[in-house]
C-alpha cells in the first residue's frame, strides 16, 4: 500500500480579487479548511496560492472553494500546434496526455486543424511544458500564441483606463466643490451663474457615473464579500463611498429629511476617493510587475526555436519539439537553447546568468553547456541532454518561484492581525459615527469621520510588506547567482552568527595535485596509482594524474577495499599495497611519519604507502586555496559572522590552510559521518557550506544549508540556498541579501502598522477636541494609496543590492 505522503500533490493558482492582507488570510483559511490540504500559502504580491494536498482534496475542489470565497482561480487557454496526428485515436491520445498534466482542466485536439486547445489553471504549467508532454508521446508539438493575454497586463491596462475616465468625470465636481474653498471669489462667481439647485444634480450625475463604471469593481467585489461575512478592502471603499453618495443624494433630492444645518453634499469626496484608490492601484500594479521582473527575465532567457540536425540538414524547430539526444547548431552570438554537451567546435560562452561572472568560459568538445547562456564568437554543435522542466534554467525558475511564494515566520503576526482587521475597522467606523452623533455638531461631520476611518484603514500595505520584499530580494539574489530554494532561509540566514565551511571544493579548488614523493620512485608511484585508480576520492585522482603525467604504465589492481576517512588497499603485482592517512597504519610509520608531518606544516596532505604492511614512503598532495576564500572569510568577519573550517585533513594541514585564510576555529580529522555532529555542536545560528555527497547530511542538519552549485545534485537538494558559482564570496553575498531583505521587511511592517495606528484615530476625529483638524475622506484615500506605494517603492530598492567583492 503506497505511503500517503507519496500521494501528496502541489498546485499553484493565480487568484482574482486579491486586494489586501485580509484577503490573504481569508483565502488561506478557506484552503486549509478543505480536507486533505496540508499546506496553503497565499501571496498578495503576485496574487498566487500554493497548496500541498492529498486525497480527498482535488484541484477542482480547491478552485471551487476559492471561487465561493470570492477569490476565483484564473483560467487560461493555450493553443498547441500538433503534427503527426493521423486518426481519431491520435486525437484521443493527445487529449489523454494533456488532461494528465497537472492543472489542466480541459483539452481538445482537432485532427483537421492539427491543433490542440488546452484550458488550465493559470500558473499550473507553461505552454512549452504541455507541448513537451505531447512530444514525448510521439507527436511533434509546439506552443502557439496564447489565446488569453497576460492577466496582469490586462489588469494594468484596465486600471489606467478607469483611472483616466474617473479623473475626467471627477474634475468638474472637485473644482465646483473645492474651488470655492481655495478661491472664495470663484464660489461667488459660480453661484451667480449656476444656482445650487442645478449644480448639485449635475454633481450627482457625474459622481454616479464614477461609481457605476470606473468604481463598479469596488461594489461587485466588496458587497458580496461583506454579505459573506468576510469584508475586505473593497468592502471598506464600497461602504465609505456609498455612504457619502447616499447622504449627498438625500441632501440633493430630499433636503426636507435633513436639518437645515446639515444640508451639504459630498459627491466630490465619493468621486475623488475612487480616483485616488484607482490611481494607487495602478501604481501598485505597475510596481508589482517590476517586482516580478526577475522571473520574467529568467523565462525570457530561453529561446523559442533552435537549429536542429535533421535528415536534410539543419532546420529550425520549436524548443518544445526537441528531445534528448538531438543535435543542435549554436551560431556565434546566439543563446544556447537547452542543456547539453559540446560535440564539435570551440567557443567562449557567457554564463553570467548562472554565475554572475562577466568573463566568458571556454568550451570545447566534451564540455557541458547550459540553456539560456550566450555563445561567443565560435560555432558549436551540441547534443541535448535535458529538456523541459529538467533543464538548469527551468529548475532555477522553479526554485525562485517557490522562494517568492514562501511565508516567513515574521509573517505569522501579520496574518493573525489582518484576518480580523477589516471587521474591526468597520466596527470602529460605526463607533466613530455614533460618538460624533452624540457629542459632535451633527450628522454630516459624523458621516465624514466614519467614511475617513473606512478609507484610511485599508490593510493593503500590511499585506504587501513581506511578500513584495521577498519577491524582489529573491529575484535580485538569482541575478547575482544566489538561489534561495526555500524562502524561509531568508530569515534564518540573516540571523546566523557562524558559517561552517567544508574545506575541499568549497574553500579550496577541489582539484588536488601531487607535489612531493619520498623516496622519489616511479615504481612506488605506479603501485600507488594502481590502488587509487579504483577510488573516487579527489586525492586519489591527484596520484593517478601524476603517474599518467610521467607516462608510467599503471598496473591492474584487485581486491580493492576502502575505509572512509582512513585510506584504501588492494593487491597489485603480488603485493598488498596500502595507502592512506596515519590512522590507517596502527602499527606505526617510523621515520616516514616525521616526513609526513613536515609536509603537513606546509599545508600539504600526507598520504602514506606500505607494501605488505611495511611502510615504504609518503606522498604529499596539496589542494590550492580558492583566490577569493580569504576575502570571503574577511567579509564575513566584517559582518560579525565567524568562520569555521571542517575537514578530514590532519590537524597540521588544516591549521596551515586555516592560517592562510584567517580562520581560527578548526575541526580537523573529521570523518564524513562526523560533520553532522560538528554542525550540531555549533548550533544554533550556524550555516554550513558544502558541495559533496558526504556533505548532504551536514547541510540538512545546519540551521541553513548552503550548497555550492558546482557540486553534486544530492548536496544541492539537501540545501536551502544554492550558490550557482563556486566562489566563497557568494556566501557573504547571500548573507548580505538576506539581511537586506529582512531589514526591508521590518521597515515595511513598521510603516504599515505605524501608519494605521497613527491615522485611524486622526481619521476618527481624535484631534478635533484639541483644536486639530478633521481628516477629509479625500485626504484619507490619498494617504491610503500612498502607503502601499511607499511599501512597494521601498521593496524595489532591493534591486540595487550589490554582490560582495574582494577588496
Amino acid at each position: 500500500m503506497p505511503d500517503s505522503a507519496d500521494m501528496t500533490e502541489t498546485a499553484r493558482f493565480r487568484l482574482e480579487g486579491m486586494t489586501c492582507a485580509s484577503c490573504v488570510a481569508r483565502a488561506e483559511r478557506v484552503l486549509k479548511a478543505q480536507p486533505g490540504v496540508a499546506v496553503a500559502r497565499v501571496n498578495l504580491a503576485d496574487e498566487s496560492a500554493d497548496v500541498q494536498f492529498a486525497a480527498p482534496a482535488t484541484r477542482e475542489g480547491l478552485a471551487g472553494a476559492l471561487a465561493k470565497a470570492g477569490y476565483p482561480a484564473r483560467q487560461v487557454t493555450v493553443q498547441l500546434a500538433v503534427e503527426g496526428m493521423t486518426c481519431a485515436s491520435c486525437t484521443a491520445r493527445v487529449e489523454r496526455v494533456l488532461k494528465a498534466q497537472p492543472g489542466v482542466i480541459a483539452a481538445s485536439a482537432n485532427l483537421a486543424a492539427r491543433r490542440a486547445t488546452v484550458t488550465l489553471w493559470d500558473g499550473a504549467a507553461t505552454p512549452d511544458l504541455l507541448a513537451a508532454a505531447v512530444t514525448r508521446a510521439g507527436y511533434e508539438a509546439a506552443a502557439m500564441a496564447q489565446a488569453d493575454p497576460d492577466a496582469r497586463l490586462v489588469e494594468l491596462t484596465h486600471l489606467r483606463r478607469d483611472t483616466v475616465i474617473a479623473a475626467g468625470l471627477t474634475l468638474p465636481v472637485f473644482v465646483v466643490e473645492m474651488g470655492g474653498h481655495l478661491v472664495p471669489a470663484f464660489h461667488h462667481w459660480l453661484m451667480m451663474r449656476l444656482p445650487m439647485e442645478l449644480l448639485w444634480p449635475l454633481e450627482f450625475v457625474l459622481a454616479t457615473l464614477v461609481l457605476l463604471f470606473p468604481g463598479r469593481r469596488f461594489y461587485t467585489k466588496g458587497i458580496p464579500a461583506l454579505l459573506r461575512g468576510g469584508p475586505d478592502m473593497n468592502s471598506l471603499v464600497a461602504v465609505g463611498t456609498f455612504a457619502a453618495w447616499a447622504y449627498s443624494t438625500l441632501a440633493t433630492f430630499a433636503p426636507g429629511l435633513l436639518p437645515d444645518a446639515t444640508r451639504a453634499v459630498y459627491f466630490e469626496a465619493a468621486a475623488v476617493i475612487v480616483v485616488l484608490i484607482l490611481l494607487g492601484r495602478t501604481l501598485e500594479a505597475r510596481a508589482r510587475g517590476r517586482a516580478g521582473a526577475a522571473i520574467a527575465g529568467l523565462i525570457g532567457l530561453q529561446p523559442k526555436v533552435a537549429q536542429v540536425e535533421g535528415p536534410e540538414g539543419w532546420i529550425e524547430a520549436p524548443i518544445a519539439a526537441i528531445r534528448p539526444g538531438a543535435r543542435l547548431l549554436v551560431r556565434p552570438g546566439e543563446r544556447i537553447a537547452l542543456d547539453g554537451m559540446v560535440e564539435e567546435g570551440r567557443s567562449a560562452v557567457d554564463e553570467a546568468m548562472l554565475t554572475g561572472e562577466a568573463l566568458p568560459v571556454a568550451k570545447a568538445p566534451g564540455d557541458a553547456v547550459t540553456g539560456g547562456t550566450v555563445n561567443g564568437t565560435g560555432a558549436l554543435v551540441m547534443r541535448v541532454t535535458q529538456v523541459g522542466a529538467d533543464t538548469v534554467l527551468s529548475r532555477i525558475i522553479a526554485m525562485v518561484e517557490e522562494a517568492q511564494g514562501a511565508k516567513l515566520p515574521v509573517q505569522a503576526l501579520v496574518d493573525r492581525i489582518t484576518l480580523w482587521f477589516v471587521p474591526v475597522v468597520m466596527g470602529l467606523a460605526v463607533l466613530t459615527v455614533g460618538v460624533w452623533l452624540i457629542f459632535g455638531p451633527g450628522l454630516a461631520e459624523a458621516l465624514v469621520a466614519g467614511v475617513s476611518v473606512l478609507i484610511i484603514a485599508c490593510p493593503c500595505a500590511m499585506g504587501l510588506a513581506t511578500p513584495v520584499s521577498i519577491m524582489v530580494g529573491t529575484g535580485r539574489a538569482a541575478e547575482l547567482g544566489v538561489l534561495f530554494r526555500r524562502g524561509e532561509a531568508l530569515q534564518t540566514l540573516a540571523e546566523v552568527g557562524r558559517v561552517a565551511f567544508d574545506k575541499t571544493g568549497t574553500l579550496t579548488e577541489g582539484h588536488p595535485v601531487l607535489t612531493d614523493l619520498k623516496p622519489k620512485s616511479g615504481h612506488l608511484l605506479r603501485l600507488a596509482a594502481a590502488v587509487e585508480a579504483q577510488s573516487e576520492h579527489p586525492l586519489a585522482r591527484a596520484v593517478v594524474q601524476a603517474a599518467q603525467g610521467q607516462g608510467l604504465q599503471v598496473p591492474d589492481a584487485s581486491g580493492f577495499t576502502a575505509t572512509p576517512g582512513h585510506g584504501a588497499e588492494a593487491m597489485v603485482e603480488g603485493h598488498r599495497v596500502t595507502l592512506g592517512a596515519a590512522r590507517m597504519f596502527p602499527q606505526g610509520l617510523g621515520p616516514w611519519l616525521v616526513e609526513g608531518e613536515g609536509f603537513a606544516v606546509q599545508g600539504k596532505t600526507p598520504v602514506y604507502l606500505a607494501l605488505d604492511g611495511k611502510p615504504m614512503g609518503v606522498l604529499a598532495v596539496a589542494d590550492k586555496v580558492k583566490p577569493t576564500a580569504a576575502a570571503a572569510v574577511g567579509a564575513l568577519k566584517a559582518m560579525g559572522v565567524e568562520a569555521t573550517m571542517i575537514t578530514g585533513d590532519a590537524e597540521r594541514v588544516a591549521r596551515a590552510i586555516a592560517a592562510e585564510l584567517g580562520i581560527t576555529d578548526i575541526h580537523a580529522e573529521v570523518l564524513p559521518g562526523g560533520k553532522v555532529d560538528v554542525v550540531r555542536g555549533l548550533k544554533p545560528g550556524v550555516a554550513f557550506v558544502g558541495d559533496g555527497i558526504n556533505d548532504a547530511p551536514a547541510l540538512a542538519a545546519a540551521d541553513v544549508g548552503i550548497a555550492i552549485g558546482t557540486g553534486t545534485d544530492v548536496a544541492i537538494e539537501a540545501a536551502e540556498v544554492v550558490l550557482m558559482t563556486g566562489d566563497p564570496l557568494a556566501v557573504a553575498s547571500a548573507i548580505r541579501i538576506s539581511r537586506a531583505v529582512m531589514r526591508n521587511i521590518r521597515q515595511n511592517l513598521i510603516w504599515a502598522f505605524g501608519y494605521n495606528a497613527a491615522l485611524i484615530p486622526v481619521a476618527a476625529g481624535g484631534l478635533v477636541p484639541f483644536g486639530g483638524p478633521q481628516l477629509s475622506p479625500m485626504l484619507a484615500a490619498g494617504a491610503m494609496g500612498l502607503s502601499s506605494v511607499f511599501v512597494l517603492t521601498n521593496a524595489l530598492r532591493l534591486k540595487r543590492i550589490k554582490a560582495v567583492e574582494a577588496a
